[in-house]
């Protein structure tokens, strides 16, 4: 396993402790197995972005966090101002009204490559 993976494991330990929840309570508010949140924190087991998505809110983190710390979405893209910049400024008026449409940020970094 590598050092980010086991970085991102020993994160999510230490924000479950600092936020004083049990992998009970955790798995309550997540919808996660508690035995899961086990092999993930002990580094067993990797979070899917799935995953990490029902564990963004729980633990007070944006989902694009925990997606850049997994390495699933890239530093350079892990806010829709830093996507706007990249693309462009249509797609930012773009990015915006579907913000208001309350589509998901992965949605709308989806279908802004798509175009």
């Amino acid at each position: 396993m590598t050092d980010d993976r086991n970085e991102l494991s020993k994160m999510l330990r230490q924000q479950r402790v600092m936020m004083s929840l049990t992998l009970a309570e955790l798995a309550e508010k997540s919808g996660v197995s508690s035995s899961h949140l086990g092999r993930i924190e002990r580094g067993e087991r990797f979070p899917s972005g799935r995953t990490l998505r029902k564990l963004a809110k729980p633990l007070g983190f944006e989902e694009t966090e925990l997606f850049t710390l997994a390495n699933y979405l890239s530093p350079q893209i892990s806010t829709v101002a830093d996507t706007a910049a990249i693309v462009g400024d249509w797609t930012l008026m773009w990015l915006r009204y579907c913000q208001k449409s309350r589509w998901r940020y992965s949605v709308l970094l989806s279908q802004c490559l798509t175009f």
